[in-house]
């Protein structure tokens, strides 16, 4: 056989399969696509995670498009977190325009378009549905490690979270916790000292610094009800295509304290809330999230174990997370190796550190007698990329250069006013947009050292009626007081006279 024909049963055999898949589009040798091969994904291993990476400009972002629209198509939800802006297009049809038909006749895949269903979310004020969670609903472990607490501090926080539930409190905002640490500080110091041992002023003070930092990232924004509930992330439309859940972060990027944070909160209340799923013919949900750098640059090693834990553990739930960077450094060794498949674009070498990169980038890609990896990365063209995956029996597939498919639906973002529109007819936006400030701990503390004041202007008002002497005491004291006087005058003027008369 040919070259090409080896090549053609090479990929072909490692990309076949039993159970549904996702057609990503034809590979490539000696830089043509070849239309004979087909380059798919099998459903029921894209709970295994994965990573989209390359430099700005190569196609990432039409790549997760062209993934969620077939998502979609089969009933999965997606979650995608927007960081840049570009992704809203989703929710229109595309357009089909002579280079999309020329690249999909190369890659023998016929072209049609296609718009899909959208919820559009935010965590801060932009317009869409709002999303919060409570302090409770972290627990003072993941609190703490939100805030890279250390052991001392994470202490005093579960003796808050303790206490809080010991009295009824609910921790529902950062109000709620900054006003429980000035209360254990100043006016219940005796109180928690007496139940729960002694606390240092300066381990509180510490503490409440850190939530003022959290604080002013936008976590004001963020704690408190109406919670978000899980299940409004696997909705599924009257077409049987799962939602597309877009959430705007266009305003975040320089808040990554909040990005770890809703990232952590989301990913732990997923698995906690999800039922165990093992081996599952297609995932329940997948989660995209682009610039997944800025997750792990502001994390600690504490948060960064804690998500490493989290992304080993919720596959087993049937959930996919992929993670989108334009390096595959910028993800930890430990997250890393957990990921099945590995969709890379072109890789730019400008500087002697990006040559080092695109080395290591290639060492972490299996060998292939039918490319130079590191060289071909440089190389790949606008909608191209290096694929590997796992078959359905959970092997490594060949490594293939491939030429992506396009998406069905809008390659731009949405107009105002279709995101107005968008908005307009979501029952979820209606649901949360609802701001609820009912009675936690904020209140009731406040309402406890009102009432502590109150009762001590009151027995200070008593103590000083006790205290008063009677109206016969008052008479007695200024007759006594006259009558001694007297008695001194008497006493003077009887020394006087006295003297006179010698």
């Amino acid at each position: 056989m040919s070259t090409k024909e080896n090549f053609i049963q090479h990929i072909n055999d490692g990309y076949t399969t039993k159970g549904s898949s996702i057609l990503l589009g034809a590979a490539i040798l000696e830089n043509e696509p070849v239309g004979e091969t087909q380059v798919k994904i099998p459903l029921k291993t894209l709970n295994r995670h994965g990573l989209i990476a390359g430099a700005t400009g190569t196609g990432k972002t039409k790549t997760i498009q062209v993934l969620s629209e077939q998502l979609s198509s089969f009933g999965i939800p997606v979650l995608m977190m927007d960081i840049k802006g570009d992704f809203s297009g989703i929710a229109k049809a595309g357009e089909e325009k002579p280079f999309i038909t020329e690249r999909h006749a190369k890659i023998n895949i016929p072209y049609t378009t296609a718009d899909y269903p959208v919820e559009l979310m935010t965590l801060s004020a932009q317009d869409g549905v709002r999303l919060r969670a409570t302090i409770s609903e972290f627990g003072p472990v993941l609190f703490s490690r939100i805030l890279d607490l250390n052991d001392t501090q994470a202490g005093v926080v579960s003796v808050i979270f303790k206490y809080c539930d010991d009295h009824k409190m609910p921790l529902l905002d950062l109000k709620d916790i900054k006003k429980v640490l000035n209360y254990i500080t100043e006016e219940g110091k005796a109180e928690i000292s007496e139940e729960y041992g002694k606390i240092s002023t300066s381990t509180t003070g510490t503490i409440l610094r850190k939530i003022i930092e959290l604080e002013q990232q936008g976590g004001d924004f963020f704690f408190g009800e109406k919670s978000f509930e899980i299940d409004d992330l696997m909705r599924i439309d009257e077409n049987g295509r799962g939602y597309v859940s877009i959430i705007r972060l266009t305003d975040i990027q320089d808040k990554p304290k909040l990005f770890s944070t809703f990232m952590l909160s989301l990913l732990a209340e997923i698995y906690q809330q999800m039922p165990e799923k093992g081996d599952v013919d297609q995932p329940e949900l997948v989660l995209f999230i682009d610039e997944a750098h800025l997750i792990f640059n502001e994390a600690s090693k504490v948060l960064l174990d804690q998500i490493e834990t989290i992304i080993k553990l919720i596959r087993s739930k049937g959930i996919g997370v992929y993670f989108i960077t334009q390096n595959p450094m910028d993800i930890p060794k430990g997250v890393l190796a957990q990921l099945g498949l590995k969709i890379q674009h072109a890789l730019r070498a400008f500087t002697a550190n990006d040559r080092q990169a695109i080395k290591q980038t290639a060492d972490n890609y299996p060998t292939s007698d039918y490319y130079k990896t590191d060289e071909v990365l440089t190389s790949l063209g606008i909608g191209e990329a290096f694929v590997t995956a796992l078959n359905e029996k959970g092997i490594p597939t060949p490594l293939a250069a491939t030429m992506l498919r396009a998406p069905q639906s809008r390659m731009d973002v949405l107009t105002d006013s279709e995101i107005t529109t968008i908005n307009a007819q979501s029952k979820l936006v209606k649901k949360y947009q609802e701001e609820i400030d009912r009675e936690s701990a904020y209140e009731l503390l406040t309402k406890k050292i009102e009432s502590a004041i109150e009762q001590a202007e009151e027995q200070e008002v008593e103590e000083k009626k006790s205290n008063e002497p009677s109206t016969a005491e008052v008479i007695g004291k200024s007759v006594t007081k006259v009558v001694t006087s007297a008695s001194f005058i008497r006493g003077v003027f009887g020394i006087l006279m006295k003297m006179f008369r010698k």
